[in-house]
């Protein structure tokens, strides 16, 4: 399934709100109708144009750090590079092809805040885009990944959850407690 939006556009892939889950706790499906405005980075597809160049040294290693510690919208659909020959059933999609630094499929997003009231909607492919294609997003966007503090991100209700925008009423399902 591809899904293409144009870099720093107002997100719209879904508006049933952020649902977190942060892959270093087991805190998942905490749900809630984000305050902040949400902007696509890094949605691409084979058919639109989009940048390329090298990133600040440092980009690409902080970015899979984020990837490694949180999903947001996570969903059975799996999402595959447009770029990149279609798996066969001998390549687990989430397994990094040969060559290549991330995985070349995905099924969720993350959020980066940025600037006050915004945060930054990127697909899990973003990593991929940019290790293994040469993707160079937006300055706002690389700006507000070294910005982002994995240590101190976090909310004043959820502070096991690495992001600090979630709302006073998320709902919270916390799957260390089944």
């Amino acid at each position: 399934m591809l899904v293409f939006y144009e870099d720093l556009s107002a997100y719209s892939y879904s508006d049933d709100g952020d649902t977190f889950t942060d892959c270093t706790t087991g805190v998942r499906f905490v749900s809630f109708q984000p305050a902040y405005e949400r902007l696509n980075v890094g949605w691409l597809e084979a058919a639109q144009p989009w940048t390329q160049g090298p990133v600040s040294d440092g980009f690409t290693d902080k970015l899979v750090k984020i990837l490694a510690v949180q999903e947001v919208n996570g969903t059975l659909r799996l999402h595959h590079c447009d770029f990149c020959p279609v798996l066969d059933d001998s390549n687990q999609w989430f397994t990094p092809r040969p060559g290549h630094r991330c995985a070349s499929a995905g099924t969720s997003e993350i959020r980066v805040p940025g600037p006050p009231g915004i945060a930054f909607a990127a697909p899990q492919l973003v990593g991929h885009y940019v290790a293994d294609h040469g993707y160079l997003p937006p300055e706002m966007f690389v700006d507000a990944v070294f910005a982002f503090d994995l240590q101190m991100a976090s909310s004043t209700l959820y502070p096991w959850i690495t992001f600090p925008w979630i709302t006073d009423g998320a709902d919270l399902y916390d799957a260390r407690y089944e």
